[in-house]
Formats: structure tokens, C-alpha cells, sequence
């Protein structure tokens, strides 16, 4: 739903060096989705976004323009007669999952097909090419996962609940940016299920013997 952003108070946002690399289209997919995902939840990052995009712009008014050929506006009104504006525009869908998130996991997070990896916790593997890995993660509440460190950089986006880990506070729509040097245990907040987007750049680094064993099976 368009608007829903506005009734979150988001509190963890995007570091710069995301919002640039973002911008300059440098990000992996998984990365890419879970930054698109925050900025469609968070005006403050949108106004950033915007920032480095008018920057670019501006850039790029300093080239020199590309030629077109003769014929590039009859393709250009060709293509449009084939696509009439009518069947373009559709009805915008009730749905509790952020736009840049919809075309990978669908429109409700109820719907998601999970897949139990102990204690509770269930995950669910997005389908993104490139470097990295993207999940949503469902953490029933008051459930920890286990604790773990990075081999590099992990993003963790609350889609639905809160949890709390050594560090602060995550609710809908915040961001925890966890860099090589953090090892934290995230605990779910009690009363509503956690629902993250969580993407790693290498996999973790459990210090339990049990989830090490598991790891390779988990793909985590």
C-alpha cells in the first residue's frame, strides 16, 4: 500500500556508502532489494536517494548527449500504440509487503512457503543472481537466533515485529547495517512474530557447535 511508510517512525537507516553505491547501480541484487525495500519504507533515505540522484543528474548534463537515430521517435510512438495507457495503468493492490519486495516474495506476508531451521525460526531463500544471499526470516516472539558474527556484511530489514540484539532496538522499517566486527544474538520482541529481510554477503559465523553442523544444510 502506497503509504504506509508514513505511520512508521524509523529510527536504524542506510549508511552512505549504501545509498551512493545504490544510486551508482553498484550494489549485488540481494543488496539491492533489501536497500530499495528500506527507502520505499523510509522518507528520510527517499530524500536522500533523491539527493545523490539530482547529483548524478547534474553530472550528467556535463556530457555530451548520445545521437539518436532518425527513426527513434517512431519506434518510441510504435512501441506505445502496442501498450495503450489504459492497460498500463492497473489498481493499485492492498499488500503488506513493500513494492521492491512484492516481485520476489508476492503481496502477502502470510502467504510466505517457510522452511523450519530449528527452534522456531523458519526462512524462506529469495531467488537473486550475483553475489550475496537474501531470506526473510520469521522468529516467533521472545526467540533468539542463535548468536553469530560475519565473515562481511550483513543487512537486516524488519518487515513485521521488532528484536532487540547488543546493539539496540529494530521495529518496521529499520535497518541494522552489521559490519565484520559485530557478533550479536537478535532475540524477537515478545507478542507479534519478527518477519526480517536479512541479506548476507559470505555466510555466518555461528559459535554453536550444533548450528555449525547445520550451516551447510541451512545455507545461512
Amino acid at each position: 500500500m502506497r503509504n504506509e511508510h508514513k505511520m512508521t517512525k524509523i529510527k536504524h537507516h542506510l549508511t552512505e556508502e549504501l545509498m551512493i553505491a545504490y544510486a551508482s547501480g553498484n550494489l549485488a541484487e540481494s543488496f539491492s532489494v533489501a536497500v530499495a525495500t528500506h527507502i520505499s519504507l523510509c522518507d528520510q533515505c527517499r530524500a536522500a536517494l533523491e539527493s545523490y540522484n539530482a547529483v548524478g543528474g547534474a553530472l550528467l548534463e556535463d556530457t555530451e548527449g548520445a545521437a539518436l537515430s532518425s527513426d527513434a521517435l517512431a519506434k518510441t510512438m510504435a512501441l506505445i500504440e502496442q501498450h495503450p495507457l489504459e492497460d498500463q495503468v492497473q489498481a493499485p493492490k492492498v499488500s503488506n509487503v513493500p513494492a521492491p519486495l512484492a516481485d520476489y516474495i508476492g503481496t502477502d506476508l502470510d502467504a510466505i512457503k517457510w522452511q523450519p531451521i530449528g527452534m522456531g525460526v523458519k526462512q524462506s531463500v529469495l531467488k537473486t543472481t550475483g553475489a550475496g544471499s537474501a531470506r526473510l526470516l520469521y522468529i516467533p516472539p521472545g526467540t533468539a537466533v542463535p548468536n553469530h558474527s560475519h565473515s562481511g556484511l550483513e543487512l537486516t530489514l524488519v518487515l513485521q515485529g521488532a528484536f532487540a540484539d547488543e546493539t539496540d532496538y529494530f521495529s518496521r522499517g529499520d535497518i541494522e547495517v552489521a559490519t565484520s566486527d559485530v557478533s550479536h544474538t537478535p532475540v524477537a520482541a515478545d507478542g507479534t512474530s519478527c518477519i526480517c529481510l536479512a541479506v548476507t554477503e559470505a555466510p555466518l559465523k555461528f559459535t554453536g557447535l550444533l548450528h555449525k553442523l547445520m550451516q551447510p544444510l541451512l545455507k545461512i
